[in-house]
């Protein structure tokens, strides 16, 4: 299994702490740590209008930079927002394919159907980014590698054009979905491309069913002209490495973590009864059918605390405002898998068992919420001397 970085481009209230010009400094020195250390990714998203939760409007343009400033650590698209309504097709098969010079060969291309508060920022519909995410996984290698290029089809055409330039990686780079919903794990499968899934506190047994279902589909796949199969998996989750639990607690990683997940239903547009139902282990906080407004506004004075499932309490608190601890936070999610933070044999056993449900990749979040730039740097290098090794073996 090989160890990631995943990053939001992200710092909780970013404004107070240095603005962005100074967040996207301490990105481009976690990615030379990164290269240094022997990641072997840098997983960067694409969100827009995320305060906060993401700075990351133009991925293309920090991936170059980061390119630019690293050696061999490849560089991961996590993922392009596939409705043509936000990126054209062939200005993705340009942007990608200069990425792919840019770092000499290093890009992996991921794809993102997107949603929420991005399909209303946009104009787009559920149904038009279903469509266009199939269509520009088929499109792309075949602008990649013919020449002329021709596209005809009921939604999209491009008549002979020699689309300029083509990737260096031969035939092209690999191609991924972002993925979070059985659905959509069974869809890259049949499709020939990885998967970029996430854990968000749900159980790592429904991380694993999902995985047998892509294993499955990408078996019996068909491959577009002039595709390559991709038959990985990649999964983010929350990681923080430190010398002690002591440490890793003081670090704030515990608090961060809460708080991303706090904030992805307001980022993604979920009801948050869904996306609790999604960490019991239920459902998928994703695959909601309807991307309407939601019809009851977020209301913390009226969320009712008392809950089963601890963690679910635990969000509850915290979008009601209480002041939490790391430390209490940290007693209630040191209990879940998908929660990688404390010392090293601790976040070892916990890796082994991503590695365990079939994960190639584990795309390790550490810049998140308010953990200092100081303790992210420290973590990956820490990762660097005693878990990337370990995991290469």
């Amino acid at each position: 299994m090989k160890l990631d970085v995943f990053t939001e481009i992200q710092k909780r209230d970013c404004d107070l702490n240095g603005g962005f010009s100074h967040l996207l400094e301490e990105s481009l020195e976690q990615a030379r740590v990164a290269d240094e250390v022997g990641f072997d990714c840098w997983w960067e998203v694409e969100h827009h209008c995320t305060p906060d939760f993401s700075y990351s409007s133009c991925p293309e343009l920090i991936l170059g930079a980061i390119a630019l400033n690293t050696k061999r650590l490849r560089i991961g698209h996590a993922g392009v927002l596939a409705p043509f309504g936000i990126n054209h097709p062939l200005r993705v098969a340009e942007r990608l394919a200069l990425l792919d010079h840019l770092s000499n060969g290093r890009l992996e291309a991921g794809l993102a159907k997107s949603g929420g508060k991005e399909w209303e920022t946009f104009g787009i519909s559920e149904a038009d980014a279903a469509l266009d995410l199939q269509e520009v996984t088929q499109l792309l290698p075949a602008a990649w590698t013919q020449t002329p290029f021709e596209w005809c089809s009921p939604r999209f055409t491009v008549e002979s054009r020699d689309v300029q330039p083509k990737p260096l990686q031969q035939p092209h780079p690999r191609l991924w979905h972002t993925c979070s919903s059985p659905p959509s794990f069974e869809r890259a499968g049949s499709m020939g491309v990885g998967v970029l899934g996430t854990t968000l506190f749900a159980p790592l047994e429904a991380l694993a069913q999902m995985i047998e279902t892509y294993r499955a589909a990408i078996a019996g796949c068909e491959l577009a002209d002039g595709m390559q199969a991709n038959d990985q998996v990649g999964v983010f989750t929350f990681v923080h490495v430190a010398e002690t639990e002591a440490q890793a607690i003081a670090s704030g990683a515990p608090r961060s973590a809460l708080w991303y997940v706090s904030s992805a239903p307001r980022v993604f547009n979920v009801p948050r009864n869904i996306f609790y139902d999604a960490i019991r282990g239920n459902t998928d906080p994703r695959s909601r059918p309807s991307t309407a407004a939601l019809a009851v506004p977020e209301r913390p004075d009226d969320a009712d605390v008392e809950d089963s499932n601890p963690v679910v309490s635990l969000l509850k608190r915290e979008f009601r405002g209480e002041e939490l601890s790391n430390e209490e936070i940290y007693e209630v999610l040191k209990d879940l898998d998908s929660v990688i933070i404390g010392d090293v044999a601790t976040c070892r056993r916990k890796m082994s068992g991503f590695r365990d449900i079939g994960v190639d990749r584990l795309m390790c979040l550490m810049q998140m919420g308010e953990v200092p730039h100081d303790q992210v740097v420290s973590s990956m290098r820490r990762i660097g001397r005693e878990l990337i090794p370990h995991f290469a073996d």
